[in-house]
């Protein structure tokens, strides 16, 4: 109950980034605006969204994560009502900035939560394929559930389905207690952060020459800041101070780093640890964004297809991530991430190269990305926790994640900036997929050999 209770929440920061897109014919008769403002009501939440997932996972650490998930649900909820209730397209724009920040908590959070109630790796693997299958569920929905509603009732109701469910995600995990955590929050390295990320992600969206040069300002700034903490790797150590034995899951070396002056946005130890989750989240969310793109394109303006006959087609592929990962986890468990990563790569690349080859219907291939990415991101993310230094779960889920949207925006921008067909772009997609297999399955090896001191 209590583990889908913090799934349910991730379900709904996950349906609120696709569930308005296919409102925005009735909101541009609703509430007016240029198109650059339209697409802000979307981007907004997306941007706040990958800028504050270090945050939330800092904070989740350092304050417990229960704590810190039942106020981003609480704040999600009330956030909902008040942009249902928005007067003006400006004000839609604000509200849907800070839910992406509530958003964050709430995943921070989730991962903090399901880092605490399963302790063994074993158990955490499966509890990490059901926390997958149900939150994969959004990615099916949205389309569907939003195009249902705004038929309906208009794009208001698109933000009254969240607080009912919110609620119910409340009532579920009410009673749980997390410990505070001891290492400190470096606010200003958070600050920069989420500067260069939320810059980042203007630049490329939009293309904006301001905002690149912003971005390289900030990401100056916390790499000077990194470099004056000081922070010196070390193996982890036990709670006793004790040497403790290094964790690998997947091959990857658990290290902990310890800082003595200042703070960095992210430990050291951590991106050591986990390099190849991190990798390739990016690489896949980098293919699948930028050909779901593509696709998208092609189905409604070489095939005609109506935005709700889109969100059907795109089923095939939806499907197999909430059902695969419950089998995903327990693979995970008894075998490790390293497998249904580089599986899940390899049928991602293949799925799609042979979507860029299809003259005819696209179900089959569109099944097989669907399965490629039910292997590859429940693994990634339970590699992910499992190797974090102890207390940052939290944080280490906030920093997958933050790779994965830097991945999925650097897809959508580079590939569609292409005046290229639909074809050659999928081509694309499929060899960043299988080249980054191909250089962990390399990289796995060597990082499987024993560590030293």
């Amino acid at each position: 109950m209590k583990l889908a209770g913090f799934s349910l929440a991730y379900f709904l920061v996950l349906l609120d980034t696709t569930v308005l897109t296919i409102a925005l014919p009735d909101l541009r008769a609703s509430l007016g605006g240029s198109v650059a403002g339209q697409q802000w009501a979307v981007n907004a939440y997306t941007v706040a969204f990958a800028a504050s997932l270090l945050v939330g996972g800092a904070v989740a650490d350092r304050h417990g994560a229960a704590r810190v998930f039942r106020a981003g649900v609480a704040a999600f909820g009330v956030l909902s009502l008040l942009s249902a209730a928005a007067p003006d397209l400006g004000a839609l724009v604000v509200l849907r900035a800070l839910l992406g920040v509530a958003g964050a908590l709430c995943l921070g959070g989730s991962l903090g939560l399901l880092g605490e109630l399963y302790p063994s790796a074993a158990a955490r693997a499966r509890a990490t394929g059901v926390w997958a299958a149900i939150t994969g569920a959004a990615l099916a929905a949205g389309p569907l559930v939003g195009g249902l509603l705004v038929d309906l009732y208009g794009w208001r109701a698109v933000f009254l389905l969240n607080p009912p469910l919110a609620l119910v995600s409340l009532l579920a995990v009410r009673g749980i207690r997390s410990p505070r955590g001891t290492r400190p929050i470096a606010w200003h390295a958070q600050a920069l952060t989420c500067a260069f990320l939320g810059l980042l992600a203007e630049a490329l969206t939009d293309s904006s020459l301001i905002a690149g040069a912003l971005c390289l300002v900030a990401l100056a700034a916390l790499l000077i800041t990194h470099h004056r903490t000081g922070a010196t790797p070390t193996p982890a150590a036990a709670d006793d101070g004790t040497a403790a034995p290094s964790s690998r899951d997947g091959g990857a070396v658990m290290v902990r780093a310890r800082v003595r002056v200042g703070g960095s946005a992210v430990p050291r130890g951590l991106v050591a640890a986990a390099w190849p989750e991190l990798l390739a989240g990016a690489a896949a969310n980098f293919a699948f964004s930028g050909a779901l793109f593509v696709l998208t394109l092609l189905l409604q303006d070489g095939r005609h297809l109506t935005p709700m006959e889109t969100g059907l087609a795109f089923l095939p592929l939806t499907v197999p991530m909430v059902v695969n990962p419950v089998l995903t986890g327990r693979i995970v468990a008894r075998h490790g991430a390293r497998l249904p990563i580089l599986a899940g790569l390899a049928l991602l690349a293949g799925g799609l190269a042979g979507a860029a080859r299809a003259d005819g219907l696209l179900l089959g291939w569109l099944v097989v990305i669907g399965c490629g990415l039910s292997l590859c991101f429940p693994a990634l993310m339970a590699g992910t926790v499992a190797n974090a230094p102890a207390g940052t779960a939290g944080t280490a889920g906030g920093v997958l994640n933050a790779a994965r949207q830097m991945g999925a925006t650097l897809g959508v921008a580079v590939l569609g900036g292409f005046v290229a067909g639909p074809r050659p772009l999928l081509v694309a997609a499929a060899v960043t997929a299988a080249t980054c297999a191909a250089y962990l399955a390399a990289g796995f090896r060597r990082s499987r050999r024993p560590a030293t001191a």
